[in-house]
């Protein structure tokens, strides 16, 4: 399989990314797309299309497509079940779509869920067995993996960490739920609650800015409540932080820390390590081209 190469593909709200892998987790060439809007299933699969032609141009085989979704997909990885904050996003049978377009095999996983991947495999997780991967963007995803494992549950939906409920009383969700965490850590509920976007805080934030560092105070104490639940019921060694948000750790980082001391008995959280995405906002396309390798067959461990 010396030859073979595979796409791996993360859709979000204001862009796709693309990526062109080898099997040792080598990227010979990336690149972004605008993300449609709206961002309806057909717009999007003709945006995903455009760039795998791009990647595909000069290669003489793409062995699989592996594609990360905003929400959760089926068990066997064909179809987009639901994504939240994508307009028309129900039981979308985008690996179906993509194969008939492509002639080549595709599988599809959540986006967090490829992000923790990428960072097990190639990323600051690949040091642990039991961790909590949470992407801010968007919307707020996440992954665990236990014992080593991704856990998908029952039907393929665990893991939507973003979804807890934070604040029985707090805004609507897309979801159906109200107060959740995603209503105070996404990059729409810090416009609701700043008028500002992330990059335009961190700069802030990193001038000295008050009001700016005083957000990320308050931003850090919502992360770090709502990951007390998630550490009282998970106890991982590490949680892993990722997403575009996430450029911004420096500054919410220590106020996590701390609620999380203030919330979390020492015994649920003992040696627990809170930490940035080595791989910034690529983890998801690398986690989505180690799930394009384990769909032709081919088993990638942890990096040595």
């Amino acid at each position: 399989m010396g030859d073979l190469e595979v796409i791996g593909i993360d859709l979000g709200g204001t862009a796709i990314k693309l990526g062109r892998f080898l099997k040792d987790g080598t990227c010979l060439q990336s690149f972004s797309l605008a993300t449609p809007q709206p961002a309806l299933p057909e717009a999007v699969l003709d945006a995903m299309l455009l760039g795998i032609s791009t990647l595909a141009a000069d290669v003489k085989q793409i062995a699989a497509i592996g594609v990360g979704t905003p929400g959760p997909v089926d068990i066997e990885g064909r179809i987009a079940k639901v994504a939240i904050n994508l307009p028309g996003w129900h039981e979308v049978p985008l690996a179906d779509w993509l194969e008939a377009k492509t002639s080549i095999p595709t599988m599809l996983d959540n986006d967090a869920n490829c992000a923790g991947m990428g960072e097990v495999w190639l990323g600051v997780g690949s040091q642990f067995r039991n961790l909590i991967m949470l992407t801010l963007g968007t919307g707020v995803g996440g992954a665990i993996f236990l014992d080593g494992k991704l856990f998908n549950g029952d039907r393929g939906a665990a893991g939507e960490l973003g979804l807890i409920t934070l604040n029985p009383d707090g805004p609507p969700c897309n979801s159906g739920n109200q107060g959740s965490l995603e209503q105070y850590l996404s990059v729409g509920a810090i416009r609701r609650m700043t008028g500002k976007e992330p990059d335009e805080l961190w700069e802030l934030a990193k001038a000295g800015d008050c009001n700016a560092l005083d957000f990320w105070q308050r931003y850090g104490r919502y992360l770090g409540a709502g990951l007390a639940s998630l550490i009282y019921v998970l106890t991982p060694e590490a949680i892993i932080i990722g997403g575009g948000i996430g450029a911004s750790t420096e500054f919410f980082f220590p106020a996590a820390l701390a609620e999380i001391e203030r919330r979390v008995m020492p015994t649920s959280r003992q040696g627990l390590q809170l930490l940035r995405a080595q791989l910034g906002n690529r983890a998801g396309i690398v986690g989505a081209a180690k799930l394009a390798w384990q769909k032709i067959g081919v088993g990638i461990g942890h990096r040595a």
